[in-house]
């Protein structure tokens, strides 16, 4: 039986003695820059009501590893008086321009106090940087220009978390949920709220932004989203949100974020109890030309030819990988595949997983996972990355190498000891994924492990030193991402 494998993992956030914690992660990777930037929320506390700043840490990428500056604390993310959370950043690429939206809610107040009360403390907020998050803006308050008289029907609401999205029409995306209120008891207490993901929106690169519709049902609350083009030249807007019912929910849009239509159960991506938050990023789905005896070249569609993922990335001499962008069937739109990353066990939230999707729009669709972390694990978020080939070693004809990077919750006692960073490649990913299995862990290894943890009174289950990067320093750490150089597809 093959051995697990677990890609390399580097520290960029810890919790400190005196209990301050870092939480809920925010990436997103610059290709104009090759820099990675990673936010995240500084709490006193684990606590959500103790949230305090939003920091971020800036991090080049160099191929083999990737080169962390100190954390920063954005000094401007933040109103008087209230804590900033939710970090959500999405690039303009026909601007320069990044924006990091965020949640500013009042002092202390929790989220159940203002579900219980109907009395909406939240503001929406962002800040911009041109120079790719070296200097920021002073703090933009959006909430009366852009929701208005409709926080009142909120209880309260967030936005992503994590990384929003920009469609090739130049449109912004910010993924966000809302508790509306259903009805109102005669003393103005709350009986009932009904949690939906939406999205705000820009078609002006940021100088103006509104809110779409939300998803009719079935309830769904933290959420990101992906444009996926099809075969056949449709696009549409994929939803995936966070449920209680015990998996997933996603819903599509026709319009970019407009309307969106019923949402689906998506059973075979299941929830610890109440949820958590999960990320997915979209890429392109891989060409390859294949060479016949003849000498000639043909493109081949492997993603409708076979049902198992093995042989899409069975190389041989007669095989050539390319860029989608170098096909040579002008009328062919690369369909996108989608990548998801969230705790893998139905019962804690444990053991944190990819999972991957080569037709989005079925929720049946998800094969996985390849568990990139065994111990306590929670939010995560993705970014999709392509890499050049080094010293034109690459036939001019091939693909960039496909890769990605997630920024994820984990500990060895606690999901929120620290946030660490990985990067593996599509080859990795596909050459871990469980063959022929589609969903997440075995119940009976769930309560085996558990069983274990209570009598050590430890995690049972860790990474071995080799298999663990070394915690990042404060100045200039560089994380060695083993493998990275030769792969290609």
């Amino acid at each position: 039986m093959k051995s697990p494998y677990f890609p390399a993992r580097s520290v960029l956030f810890h919790k400190q003695p005196s209990g301050v914690t870092y939480r809920v992660p925010a990436l997103l990777y610059l290709p104009r820059f090759r820099w990675f930037l990673a936010f995240c929320e500084e709490r006193l506390s684990p606590s959500d009501s103790e949230a305090h700043l939003l920091v971020m840490r800036k991090g080049t990428f160099y191929r083999n590893y990737v080169e962390w500056d100190d954390m920063r604390v954005l000094g401007t993310a933040v109103l008087t008086g209230h804590r900033s959370m939710n970090p959500c950043p999405v690039y303009d690429e026909f601007t320069g321009t990044l924006f990091l939206f965020f949640i500013s809610v009042l002092g202390h107040t929790s989220e159940t106090y203002q579900l219980v009360t109907g009395r909406n403390v939240t503001r929406l907020c962002y800040i911009c940087s041109t120079d790719g998050g070296d200097t920021w803006t002073d703090v933009t308050d959006l909430t009366e220009r852009v929701i208005g008289d409709k926080v009142k029907e909120w209880a309260t609401f967030a936005l992503g978390p994590g990384h929003g999205i920009q469609l090739k029409s130049g449109r912004l995306l910010i993924p966000a949920y809302a508790y509306h209120i259903e009805c109102r008891e005669c003393f103005g207490q709350l009986c009932l709220t009904t949690p939906r993901a939406f999205c705000f929106l820009s078609d002006t690169h940021g100088r103006s932004w509104r809110f779409g519709e939300a998803v009719p049902g079935p309830e769904s609350v933290e959420c990101q989203m992906v444009s996926v083009d099809q075969e056949d030249g449709r696009n549409l807007l994929y939803c995936n949100a966070r449920s209680r019912l015990g998996y997933r929910v996603q819903a599509l849009s026709l319009d970019d974020g407009a309307v969106f239509q019923e949402g689906q159960p998506v059973p075979r991506l299941v929830e610890p109890p109440n949820g958590c938050h999960g990320s997915i990023v979209g890429f392109p789905a891989p060409l390859y030309l294949h060479r016949s005896p003849e000498g000639s070249v043909d493109c081949s569609r492997h993603w409708t030819a076979f049902s198992d993922l093995g042989p899409f990335f069975t190389k041989t001499p007669d095989t050539l990988p390319v860029s989608p962008s170098r096909s040579s069937s002008p009328d062919f739109l690369t369909p996108t595949w989608v990548l998801y990353s969230h705790p893998t066990w139905t019962t804690a939230r444990r053991d944190l997983g990819v999972f991957l999707s080569l037709f989005p729009r079925d929720p049946d669709s998800w094969h996985g996972p390849w568990v990139i972390y065994e111990g306590p694990s929670a939010y995560s978020d993705l970014a999709y990355v392509e890499l050049p080939s080094s010293d034109g070693a690459a036939p001019p004809a091939a693909a960039p190498a496909v890769a990605f990077a997630c920024l994820f919750e984990c500990g060895s006692k606690t999901a929120y000891d620290e946030i660490c960073f990985s990067v593996f490649t599509l080859y990795e990913l596909v050459d871990n994924l469980p063959q022929g299995s589609q969903l997440g862990k075995d119940r009976r290894a769930e309560t085996e492990v558990s069983e274990r943890d209570q009598s050590s009174g430890g995690d049972a289950r860790r990474l071995s030193k080799s298999q663990q990067m070394p915690h990042v320093k404060k100045r200039r750490k560089k994380s060695r991402l083993p493998g990275m150089g030769c792969a290609c597809f």
